[in-house]
């Protein structure tokens, strides 16, 4: 482990302490939340970032070590296995190398080399690769009847083949072509015979760009074109390297079979050498586009996943829809249903009168506050109809759009049908609409991650790599928010640090039994939650109005000591910190962090993370975030023009731009070109339920586009 520890921090550029300290608590299985969290002055002040990087790290050199193992294995029991061999194996860094050490040992169907080498051939081969002097009475002595080889030219056929499968193994070969093909090689894409009848594919009919400038979506596109068989891909080098690779191994022109050489290595290259570095590079490139696909939906993810509550609303969810019409439902403010119904304001019967009398009966009778859409089919049609009703009866009420990825998976789950039994799936489907905008993270917990389509080719990635990345991105804003232990649902309760599925399922019906927690402790009470979970569960974990005031802080139990000497330096106690915030935040800044942690011999850093969590007790980082735009009137595609300027609200954000619901049935896209200065990444420059102001570039209303471009005080939000 001391030698992971160390290639690890080497890798990272971090202090070796650190990172030794962090995989040592990653192997007791404490979580990242709680190690970035609680435990800065074991780590230095790691942050979640740079902890998943070495739990990726360990992770991987892990599956490294183990691959070592099996590789050696086969290899002794194959009987081949060399000191210098296994010298190799044990000092590789990666696992391409390591793959490419075992290649000549793969179990593999009968080659054209292997058939050569059993008709006595392979001391001709290597006579050909070394020799400086023709010696045509030696090759003569390979002409063999009884092994079928009754010419010199067969001999040396059958010699050339043993050297083409050499060269293709060589390591030092395959690792010069991989890196050059996948640095200064091209990828070039055809339009094969299938039709593309939605043009999807149309910029890669006749494509051709550098494998290295090429940008994870188009990589994205150009698989996703192959697989449907619309696209014919092919990687290739722009120059002749085989010169170059012969070189390198010591085959020179001064050879006296040199002819024989060049002929093989041709050979080599097409038959056996280039296929496999072309599927090695493609494999590359997917996985690094696939990592980028994953990343910028982990961030829209966590994103979405902050968006601020509205809170304690009484909210009208509409699921629009066409033939079958719109599913409606209110919920009250602890988020239960009061109400649901079907109206159809939408094409084919458009039935204005009937839908409005039961909206607006529903809206007087329950006083609901605000009314959430989903952006799915028959959207535009609903906007506009809700809109007029508001403005014809002036309702005190607005309304939002909200994304309604991941409702239907809902509305069928298990989850939904705990929840409302006796309502059916579009109820279900209308209620988590509405839910959204009380409390968008309590509500998006329910889905699976990867059903939220905040991403790009979510379809087409890794789906293990997919869902362990979003896990982890739901668990870091989860534990980021904390929970009410007294209202969390076990979907919330589940990803907090130390718990998961079952514990979660104990302390809903721990709570169920015996009422309220009145304080942390009593977690140690709930069936199968021991010391490990509480420590790391506990500081996650609030408590308003409960036996202990710094319950309602994210202050850890293990600190309440230093909690309250610093509340009682400040001249207050614990019980008034959510009534007297201002004045005990104030005499706080007064203290001299350095001298108390000093005088009373603690850590600095721990001293100064709990004076953070004094200051802001209960805090809830979503608080500080921009609320949703709340509207009372429509826009049609018909009502823009170029120049106009608008508010809107990012919905996604890709690699090429970002597209923002501006009140539009259609969401406009910033191209990145068009975010006010250069950018390279998008996502560090808008984030995922921004408001933003735009102008609008471009109205192309027979392809449903809009281009937009980003204004400078947006820019510097």
């Amino acid at each position: 482990m001391n030698e992971i520890v160390t290639d690890i921090a080497n890798s990272l550029a971090l202090p070796r302490w650190k990172v030794e300290n962090a995989v040592e608590m990653l192997e007791e299985g404490k979580t990242i939340p709680f190690i970035a969290r609680y435990r800065k002055e074991k780590t230095g002040e790691l942050n979640e970032i740079q902890l998943r990087e070495i739990s990726d790290a360990l992770e991987y050199s892990k599956k490294l070590r183990s691959r070592k193992e099996e590789v050696l294995r086969i290899i002794e029991e194959k009987g081949k296995l060399t000191e210098e061999l296994e010298a190799a194996i044990n000092d590789a860094k990666n696992l391409q190398l390591v793959e490419d050490l075992y290649l000549p040992f793969k179990s593999k169907k009968k080659t054209r080399a292997d058939k050569a080498r059993e008709k006595g051939l392979q001391p001709l081969a290597d006579f050909l690769k070394t020799s400086r002097i023709k010696d045509e009475t030696f090759v003569v002595t390979f002409v063999n009847a009884e092994q079928e080889i009754l010419q010199i030219e067969e001999a040396l056929e059958g010699a050339r083949d043993i050297l083409a499968e050499e060269f293709s193994q060589e390591i030092s070969v395959r690792k010069v072509l991989r890196n050059q093909l996948k640095s200064k090689g091209t990828i070039k894409s055809s339009h094969s015979d299938k039709q593309d009848e939605r043009e999807v594919y149309r910029d890669y009919y006749d494509f051709s760009q550098p494998i290295s400038r090429l940008a994870a979506h188009q990589i994205m596109a150009l698989f996703r074109g192959e697989r449907e068989e619309i696209l014919s891909l092919k990687l290739e080098l722009p120059f002749d390297i085989l010169p170059s690779l012969r070189d390198l191994i010591g085959w020179k022109e001064y050879l006296a079979y040199y002819e024989e050489l060049v002929e093989a290595s041709a050979d080599s290259y097409s038959r056996l050498l280039m296929p496999s570095i072309e599927r090695e590079v493609r494999n590359m490139i997917k996985e690094e586009a696939e990592g980028r696909a994953i990343h910028v939906f982990a961030r829209n993810l966590r994103d979405l996943f902050l968006q601020p509550p509205l809170g304690e609303k009484v909210v009208m969810g509409i699921d629009p829809g066409y033939r079958t019409g719109c599913k409606v439902a209110v919920i009250g403010k602890d988020g239960s249903l009061l109400y649901h119904d079907v109206i159809y304001p939408t094409p084919p019967q458009s039935d204005y009168i009937g839908s409005s009398m039961k909206v607006v009966q529903a809206i007087n009778t329950l006083e609901v506050e605000l009314i959430s859409i989903g952006n799915g089919t028959g959207s535009r049609e609903t906007e506009v109809f809700v809109s007029r009703l508001i403005k014809e009866h002036k309702l005190p009420v607005k309304y939002v759009i909200v994304t309604e990825s991941g409702a239907s998976v809902y509305s069928t789950s298990k989850v939904a049908i705990e929840e409302f039994p006796n309502e059916d799936v579009t109820t279900r489907g209308a209620i988590s609409i509405a839910r959204r905008v009380q409390d968008p993270l309590a509500e998006y917990v329910k889905i699976p991650p990867e059903a939220i389509g905040v991403g790009m080719y979510q379809h087409d990635v890794n789906q293990s790599e997919l869902k362990k990345t979003l896990d982890r991105e739901v668990e870091s804003v989860v534990n980021l928010v904390g929970v009410n232990l007294n209202t969390a649902s076990e979907h919330l309760l589940k990803y907090i640090s130390g718990l998961n599925s079952r514990a979660a399922l104990n302390i809903v019906k721990h709570r169920a039994e015996n009422g309220a927690f009145m304080n942390r402790k009593e977690l140690l009470r709930v069936s199968g939650l021991g010391p490990k979970a509480f420590e790391q569960a506990a500081g996650f974990c609030r408590i308003l109005n409960g036996s202990e005031a710094l319950d309602g802080t994210s202050v850890h139990p293990e600190s309440y000591e230093i909690a309250r000497d610093i509340i009682k330096s400040a001249g207050f106690g614990p019980e008034e910190l959510f009534t007297r915030k201002e004045e005990i935040s104030k005499k706080l800044d007064e203290i001299d962090l350095d001298a108390f942690a000093k005088e009373r011999g603690l850590n600095s850093i721990t001293v100064r993370e709990v004076m953070g969590m004094v200051k802001k007790p209960g805090l809830d980082p979503r608080e500080e975030l921009e609320k949703p735009i709340l509207r009372t009137d429509v826009l049609s595609m018909e009502d823009l023009s170029k120049g106009m300027e608008l508010e809107g609200t990012v919905r996604n954000v890709v690699d090429f731009g970002a597209f923002v619901d501006i009140g539009v049935k259609q969401d406009g896209l910033i191209h990145k070109s068009k975010m006010g200065r250069r950018v390279r990444d998008p996502l560090e420059v808008l984030s995922v339920g921004q408001i933003v102001k735009v102008r609008v570039l471009e109205v192309d209303t027979k392809r449903m586009r809009i281009g937009l471009e980003l204004l400078a005080d947006a820019n510097s939000n």
